[in-house]
């Protein structure tokens, strides 16, 4: 992933540097585990958590003779460990390496998600309470329906974002498992209790059969999780972009002194921060279907599935990781305009509450058919800008016959569309709602 949009916590997980540390802890751990089992001399083990070390120039160095990343690490951890080097990588196969790194870095790689999702999680609950009363449109297909509050739009969000939390710690944990098994998995040159060791120190699970990798239907349900998120973030980020349009304006990115939105019109004020996070969604659900098709190897072992892994992990991971980041400060400083939403919500003198007019009709004796056809006579008009939907119903004798203007005018009543929000968000956060 560009430095543009990668963060240094995250980023240094995918680092060479962190990769390497991994893999030497695997080794030593297994040693370990190898000298208590009298396997290899207690004294090799001690030799290589003292005396071992790497660099990644140097490995690079290497690689280009071997062509094999794992052999060119242990070639300089050799370098490094002297001749007890001779009892690492006992019985191991290059995958069984790779595959639980891979893992550790994932599991890291979902801690820092998880704490990205509370943050975003706080700031949507404290922007949800403030606004959990301040009336606005709601819209389906784009149109004007009935009302609801801009506080219950942000508690959808939240509910789906709570959501997305659970489903992250259960990729997280099914994602977290260690394979040393040997070639093939069949544990031929090495004991399982290496594996298990292992899998304890590096707080995984082991696999219960690897083949010679772990199996990737774990892998496409972690990436699967994260494009699930993402496509969250585009959702709330396309909300925003909405409301920012100019014939809306019912809320806007926070606009910072000095900030510029174009180099041709200095009046812009665009939303350059949810355009953004759409863009950086679709990034990240790119990677769905190719994690998918590495599920399908061949026999117990391919590498087919590895040159895929080294793209999608680090820039899915990344990218949403700066993607969450950002969004929780863009919900943090969002620009609100309540007295605005109020406008929008009367812009066509109640048509809105069509509904309730409908129901009132109904429950005043009228069929529902044509109950229907006098509220939508009168909401087209209304819609056509022949009128104010209230006015034009109060002068309509078919409906005067049934409903006296006083009660018409009653039946305008945003308290009776908004008397169950306290219910909702209850369902949402619970008794502190």
């Amino acid at each position: 992933m560009i430095p543009r949009y990668s963060r240094p916590e995250m980023a240094r997980i995918w680092s060479p540097e962190n990769r390497y540390r991994i893999w030497f802890e695997i080794e030593a751990h297994a040693c370990d585990a190898q000298a208590a089992l009298g396997i290899i001399p207690e004294s090799a083990a001690r030799a290589v958590w003292e005396r071992g070390a790497f660099e990644v120039e140097r490995i690079d160095e290497i690689e280009r003779e071997t062509r094999h990343d794992v052999i060119a690490f242990l070639t300089n951890l050799a370098e490094h460990v002297g001749p007890e080097a001779r009892f690492v990588h006992q019985g191991m196969t290059s995958s069984d390496v790779l595959d639980t790194c891979f893992a550790v870095q994932l599991k890291e790689a979902a801690d820092i998600l998880l704490a990205d999702l509370d943050a975003l999680l706080a700031a949507l609950k404290r922007r949800a309470f403030k606004h959990k009363y301040t009336p606005t449109v709601g819209r389906s297909h784009g149109i004007h329906a009935e009302p609801t509050t801009f506080g219950l739009k942000l508690a959808g969000h939240y509910a789906e974002f709570a959501r997305n939390c659970a489903r992250l710690v259960a990729a997280r944990k099914e994602i977290a498992t260690c394979a040393i098994s040997g070639a093939v998995g069949t544990f031929a040159n090495i004991d399982p209790r290496v594996e298990a060791y292992v899998a304890d120190k590096l707080g995984l699970e082991p696999e219960p059969v690897s083949t010679q990798v772990i199996p990737r239907d774990r892998h496409a349900h972690f990436f699967a999780t994260l494009a699930l998120i993402a496509a969250a973030v585009e959702r709330l980020a396309t909300e925003i972009r909405h409301l920012q349009r100019t014939e809306v304006r019912e809320a806007e990115e926070y606009f910072a002194p000095g900030q510029k939105g174009s180099s041709a019109m200095p009046h812009k004020r665009n939303p350059v921060l949810a355009e953004n996070l759409t863009g950086l969604a679709r990034l990240v659900r790119s990677a769905v279907v190719p994690a998918l098709e590495n599920v399908a190897l061949w026999h117990e072992r391919d590498i087919s599935h590895s040159s895929v892994e080294r793209v999608i992990a680090p820039d899915t991971t990344i990218a949403l990781d700066f993607a969450l980041a950002r969004l929780t400060g863009l919900i943090g400083r969002l620009v609100v305009y309540p007295e605005r939403m109020q406008q929008n919500l009367d812009a066509l003198g109640g048509l809105v509450d069509s509904q309730r007019m409908l129901l009132g009709l109904t429950q005043a004796g009228m069929s529902r058919e044509d109950a229907y056809r006098a509220v939508q006579r009168n909401a087209m008009a209304a819609w056509d800008g022949r009128g104010r939907f209230s006015d034009l119903l109060k002068a309509d004798p078919e409906i005067t016959r049934l409903l006296d203007p006083h009660t018409i005018d009653g039946l305008f009543d945003l308290g009776y569309h908004l008397r169950h929000v306290d219910t909702i968000f209850a369902r949402v956060f619970g008794q502190q709602a």
